[in-house]
């Protein structure tokens, strides 16, 4: 599924391609993807100018130029691309913008649970979807003022949209470690100091995946991810091979979190006390 970091590097290959550019033709290939109705969509983006482009969280955003903006939730398998003639259209392309360049911006879906929707305005469409700050603008206040008083596990909280936007199960997980903190401890029981280091977990951790452009296998080797279970460099059902990239004789030890699946080291994140 595409996350934080897969989506802001789509935002970046479409900010050099469409800013500035004019929409002179919705082509729909598949309607099943819109989540506004297709007559609604074409009145409202052909013969705009697209001025800028945003995230927010897993969402992009085509801001237009009356002020709304083209939103793009990516589901399970979306990514975007770019063709000009209908014969290199990429595979599994569901809706292409057309621009007065010649370039057409594709829409990629194999499986078909992305959505593109129109919104009056970023803003409107954070409202309405209850979404909280993105996650690469989240702080410790923040934090410390939505969680600090809730009883329940930090795990799920920081998997609430509603909390801050963007942190997905791999996320959580990579960010829990390197602040190491149990994903079961309530959140009323952290500290100021921990909620800081939380802070600088995601920071860490949204920032390193970013600047490799969600090429997970290239990430520092003091990173979680590489002990995961689906990583590549482990074969599968072998829990018992993958090591803490801390303590390579302490095995990652895998439960589930809030329905979640969940990858701890017990030695890094030790399991909460009855007080915590």
């Amino acid at each position: 599924m595409p996350e934080l970091p897969e989506v802001e590097t789509y935002r970046r290959f479409l900010d050099e391609l469409i800013v500035d550019q004019t929409i002179t033709a919705l082509e729909v290939r598949d309607a099943h993807v819109l989540g506004t109705d297709e007559d609604t969509l074409r009145q409202r983006l052909v013969g705009q100018r697209v001025t800028a482009t945003r995230r927010l969280g897993k969402n992009c955003f085509l801001e237009l130029g009356d002020g709304s903006a083209l939103v793009l939730h990516f589901g399970m398998t979306g990514d975007v691309g770019a063709y000009r003639d209908d014969h290199d259209a990429p595979r599994f392309t569901r809706v292409a913008l057309h621009l007065a360049t010649g370039l057409r911006i594709a829409f990629i879906d194999p499986r078909k649970f992305g959505r593109i929707r129109h919104a009056a305005s970023v803003e409107s469409y954070q409202q309405a979807k209850k979404l909280g700050p993105d996650a690469l603008d989240v702080t410790a206040a923040h934090l410390q003022q939505k969680l600090g008083s809730k009883k329940m596990f930090i795990k799920p909280l920081l998997l609430d949209q509603s909390v801050t936007a963007g942190l997905g199960n791999w996320i959580v997980d990579e960010v829990l470690f390197q602040a190491k903190i149990h994903p079961e401890r309530r959140a009323n029981t952290l500290t100021a100091k921990e909620f800081k280091a939380l802070e600088q977990a995601i920071q860490l951790v949204l920032s390193t995946a970013i600047g490799h452009e969600a090429t997970y296998r290239h990430f520092p080797a003091s990173f979680l991810i590489h002990a995961r279970e689906w990583d590549t460099s482990a074969t599968p059902g072998t829990e018992q091979h993958l090591f803490c990239p801390r303590h390579p004789k302490v095995h990652i030890a895998k439960s589930y979190v809030g329905g979640r699946a969940t990858y701890i080291c017990p030695r890094c994140q030790p399991v909460p006390t009855e007080t915590e």
